[in-house]
């Protein structure tokens, strides 16, 4: 079904509310926005799929009763984006949720497994691929975008009661209960503009006086990106970003030093900079953000990295998880130095691995290889 009338969509909302699911998924476009501009919304209930044009049906605020009532579950395949979209347009994040890419992890498939591959692995069915890559804001839409579209539900639910079925079998369905709430956790999807900084590409060349300039820098850009609702790539791209925070730019002159900036920014735009810029490198050492991905102050711990991840995958293989759900580089790194607030050391993946790599850092596992295979020994018990 078709809906692109304000009162169909209003009409479904009431019904979907019956359903024991609702498969939700998007279509969108980000290339030329820092907003995603939602171009399509797909949802499936345990009798009906819908596909609604957005530009025509437009208050989707008529959906926020369904998408908080607690005897539907909402059905996502790799949620985040779809989530940020309904958040912005609705206000609210859907409840309760479950993510069957999410989920598929603890089933023995790849961290981040694809739909269509997922599809193919539950219900034995092949997608089509050939509406990727389509420009979904032009209308009016093909019969085949529109079969693509709905495709992007339909299989939502089996896969959802199998995969349900499947866990609670293996008693690892409350497994989910920590993903599941971060996912839904509002704060996920506001603007977190003081710590867009941490994620610039090649962040790791600057020292800590430069990090507190690239802090104030990165707001500023984030910001500016969303007034003008552009890609932050528009207003200056991380690289910019960077070799801005390292020359040590106090004035417009050293700040067009930098190669394409005096191109991209107006004259206001680049006092703004320069501002920022200045505030960051004057604020107190004490006041400075500490050194990110694995700094030059910061402890080699690559061995300690290599030899615990072997006893992950392990693990991993014998339990048949995905290694980076278990655990991922980040957490093993800090793991080896130390620290205890690291997701492999909560919950059932303290459980499998996180206690033993507890024990293989204090020298009371050893690990051997014998016939090709590795042997976990814990030397206490020799």
């Amino acid at each position: 079904m078709f809906i692109n009338d304000q009162n169909e969509l209003a009409a479904f909302a009431k019904r979907a509310q019956q359903s024991s699911v609702l498969a939700i998924d998007t279509e969108f476009l980000r290339e030329r926005t820092y907003y995603p501009r939602l171009c399509l919304l797909q949802m499936a209930t345990d009798t009906e799929t819908v596909i609604v044009d957005p530009f025509e049906a437009s208050d989707l605020s008529v959906l926020r009763a369904v998408l908080e009532d607690e005897h539907v579950m909402k059905l996502f395949h790799a949620a985040s984006q779809d989530i940020e979209i309904i958040y912005r347009e609705v206000g609210i994040v859907p409840h309760p949720l479950f993510d069957t890419q999410i989920a598929a992890a603890l089933l023995g498939h790849t961290q981040q497994i694809g739909y269509g591959s997922l599809v193919g692995s539950i219900c034995n069915v092949q997608l089509k691929k050939g509406d990727s890559f389509t420009d979904w804001s032009r209308r009016p839409l093909s019969e085949s975008q529109i079969e693509y579209a709905a495709d992007d539900v339909i299989y939502l639910p089996r896969m959802y009661t199998t995969m349900r079925t499947q866990l609670e079998s293996m008693g690892r369905l409350a497994w989910l209960d920590s993903d599941f709430s971060d996912l839904g956790n509002p704060a996920k999807y506001e603007p977190d503009e003081m710590n867009r900084y941490r994620r610039l590409k090649r962040v790791s060349q600057l020292n800590r006086r430069q990090l507190s300039a690239a802090r104030e820098l990165a707001a500023w850009r984030e910001q500016r990106a969303q007034k003008r609702d552009i890609p932050r790539k528009w207003v200056m791209t991380d690289e910019q970003l960077v070799e801005a925070c390292k020359r040590d730019a106090r004035s417009i002159d050293e700040l067009f030093m930098v190669r394409g900036l005096s191109d991209k920014l107006s004259m206001k735009d680049a006092r703004e900079v320069v501002g920022a810029l200045i505030r960051g490198y004057d604020l107190p050492k004490e006041q400075w953000p500490s050194g990110e991905r694995g700094s030059r102050n910061e402890v080699n711990v690559d061995v300690e990295v290599d030899i615990m991840s072997a006893l992950v995958r392990l693990r991993a293989r014998q339990n048949n998880i995905a290694f980076q759900t278990l655990a991922g580089h980040g957490d093993l790194a800090s793991v080896a130095r130390g620290r205890e607030d690291v997701e492999v050391l909560q919950g059932w993946r303290r459980e499998i691995v996180g206690n033993e790599l507890l024990d293989l850092m204090k020298g009371r596992v050893a690990l051997s290889l014998q016939g090709g295979n590795l042997q976990v020994t814990r030397l206490d018990e020799k």
